[in-house]
């Protein structure tokens, strides 16, 4: 099965083309991965699309599946990349399989039960999750928006586990034991992605939506000026 990756949650993304093997559900073939610049996701993202599929002889109809990141990141980011996907995903019924960056990075530590999975949100803030790991599956407790402070309470006497150095070395600083995990790379997006749709857990287009969890500059603005 061929899989389609796309990731718009950062300020920079990436599309690539996977594949898996039924025979071998744990193992994830990269055929290649693509970079998109930040800001131009919009214009970049279908062409980029028609260029991989072309480039390795495939034609749109062999797609099985899509497996995209839906957050949490970037507002707009994630409004284009979704919205292309959705669409597609519906031209050419295929599933989708929306994957949280923060399962990604909670399976990549490679930790068993409580894991909590940190990103750097910017503006001081922190994206937190908290899952249950067991037999390579995540099961998602709570996803929040954290201050840093915030986040060294929650993790006092826990480990976190975050691909950002910055943020690692903030935590380590302040005696919050860290498992540092390697960055988030296309193929470790697929390996969650197709682990959930052979579990049935892919969605039709129209129930495709974003994981923000921070609201966008928009609502913050709206509600600071009521």
């Amino acid at each position: 099965m061929i899989l389609l990756v796309a990731d718009t949650s950062g300020k920079n993304g990436s599309v690539a083309l996977a594949r898996a093997d039924p025979a071998k559900p744990e193992t994830i073939e990269l055929i290649e991965d693509v970079p998109l610049a930040g800001g131009t996701f919009s214009a970049q993202l279908v062409p980029q699309i028609a260029g991989l599929l072309a480039k390795h002889g495939f034609g749109k109809a062999e797609i099985g599946a899509f497996v995209v990141v839906s957050g949490p990141g970037s507002f707009t980011g994630l409004r284009v990349g979704l919205a292309a996907i959705k669409g597609l995903a519906e031209i050419l019924q295929k599933p989708i399989v929306p994957v949280s960056l923060l399962e990604v990075v909670a399976l990549a530590s490679c930790m068993k039960g409580r894991v909590l999975a940190t990103l750097d949100a910017g503006r001081g803030e922190v994206y937190a999750g908290e899952y249950e790991v067991a037999s390579n599956a995540a099961r998602l407790v709570r996803e929040e928006l954290l201050t840093r402070h915030e986040l060294v309470s929650m993790a006092e006497g826990r480990v976190v586990a975050t691909p950002d150095e910055i943020l690692a070395e903030h935590l380590q600083n302040t005696g919050i034991s860290v498992s540092t995990v390697d960055p988030i790379r296309a193929e470790m997006i697929a390996e969650v992605g197709y682990r959930r749709l052979r579990s049935g857990e892919s969605v039709s287009p129209e129930q495709l939506e974003a994981n923000y969890i921070r609201r966008s500059d928009a609502e913050i603005f709206a509600k600071t000026s009521s």
